[in-house]
């Protein structure tokens, strides 16, 4: 997923075109400390489920659970975060992956536990060497 290129235009682009095995991977965020140290790794694609803290912007320190995980627009939405429209009704506020960490893993599918062993036993395997 590293870009050749530094031009924005071309970056812009490659994001805009991206298939979506490599949106899933962009649609990654950082893990907790808690959850660096007992795993290993830094970061982990968002899925449902997943309990995050949003660390900038307006928002920043909101806890909650995602709720939308949208890989056309680069956005999910966290529980509790609304915006209220004219009209009174309200609405998700999105939030791009980056801005938010995973502080406690959805480990209810059978997937994310095959990819975190896979990831650990690679970070172990070239400690090792």
């Amino acid at each position: 997923m590293h870009l050749k290129t530094k031009q924005p235009r071309k970056q812009r682009r490659f994001l805009h075109q991206a298939p979506q095995h490599l949106r899933h991977k962009i649609m990654s965020s950082n893990l907790s400390d808690a959850l660096r140290k007992e795993y290993g790794f830094r970061s982990l694609p968002i899925r449902l489920g997943d309990t995050v803290t949003v660390v900038r912007g307006d928002h920043k320190g909101h806890t909650g659970k995602v709720t939308v995980v949208d890989n056309k627009k680069y956005r999910i939405c966290v529980e509790g975060l609304i915006r209220k429209r004219s009209d009174g009704s309200e609405i998700p506020i999105p939030l791009h992956p980056s801005k938010v960490q995973i502080i406690k893993l959805n480990l209810d599918d059978g997937w994310r536990r095959k990819i975190i062993e896979r990831k650990k036993s690679v970070k172990s395997s070239a400690q090792q060497s």
